[in-house]
């Protein structure tokens, strides 16, 4: 009998582990905008859904997520992109002591919220963003290749290569993961070429739409226009005559006159003409 007893009771206490919830991850922030397939750990996200510590957030080929977190800090995802909520250490005063972001494809952009600058780093690929009170445009493509493109602000990237530090609107620096490095530039439409999509950098080309206080960052370094010009500022090309094939005969030349001596049809001996008197014959004994 004892032994049933005792079986029935660690049978109860097993039930009763069973039936306690599991704690539920913290929530770090909330979904404002999803736009076509945003998921979460759990399943597809809506709007005002809570997104949490650790979970990774995924968008289709035409996805777009733009994600509020509890110290104001805006993160926006892009078409085709994967990012993992890292490292979230949140403080009593409404501020955080970490907030790490490991993004690995696809585009992002990046607002800074109200912690200081210190508590945020941005992990990719190619290398570790420093964020300076920042908001800055980040590409991954499939090869791990990374581009950066500071909006506000300043920020350092980091990798094998060493760091650079983007301090005015529009800096950009391309990374690998092997550790070669761009010098800063200038943003332009060679960067979208190099990183090999078109897809590349979309909230700066105007291929995606922010909304909500995302899309007033910085401007488009000019990047909408460069686009528009290449796509309708092409010269239209003139119809010309096909040259023509290999072993096809010239044409045949139009009949041609008798060649022009200068006797203009009055008479003169071809080759005896009086240059003199054009056209006047002389006659037979005549000097």
């Amino acid at each position: 009998m004892p032994s049933l007893r005792w079986a029935a009771v660690v049978a109860l206490a097993a039930n009763l582990i069973n039936a306690t919830p599991t704690i539920a991850a913290e929530a770090v922030g909330r979904a404002v905008v999803i736009k076509t397939a945003v998921t979460g750990a759990t399943g597809p996200l809506v709007v005002s859904a809570p997104v949490h510590r650790d979970e990774r957030i995924r968008t289709s080929n035409t996805g777009l997520g733009q994600f509020v977190f509890r110290d104001g800090t805006k993160l926006a995802v892009g078409w085709g992109s994967s990012v993992v909520l890292d490292k979230y250490v949140f403080n009593d005063d409404n501020s955080v002591k970490k907030l790490t972001i490991r993004a690995a494809k696809g585009t992002f952009r990046w607002i800074s919220g109200s912690s200081p600058s210190s508590a945020y780093q941005i992990v990719t690929p190619a290398g570790t963003i420093g964020v300076r009170g920042t908001a800055f445009d980040v590409h991954i493509a499939p090869n791990g290749k990374t581009a950066v493109v500071l909006l506000k602000g300043s920020a350092r990237f980091c990798s094998g290569g060493g760091c650079r530090e983007l301090k005015r609107r529009c800096d950009c620096v391309v990374a690998t993961p092997s550790g070669a490095m761009s010098d800063v530039i200038k943003v332009n439409r060679s960067v979208v070429t190099t990183l090999g999509t078109s897809r590349a950098l979309p909230f700066l080309t105007g291929n995606q739409q922010l909304s909500g206080g995302f899309d007033a960052i910085g401007g488009n370094c000019g990047l909408t226009a460069a686009i528009q010009q290449e796509h309708t500022a092409r010269p239209e090309r003139r119809n010309s005559p096909a040259p023509p094939s290999p072993g096809t005969p010239d044409p045949p030349s139009p009949p041609r006159g008798d060649k022009d001596d200068g006797n203009n049809g009055h008479g003169n001996d071809p080759g005896k003409h009086d240059p003199s008197n054009p056209g006047k014959s002389k006659g037979p004994g005549k000097k």
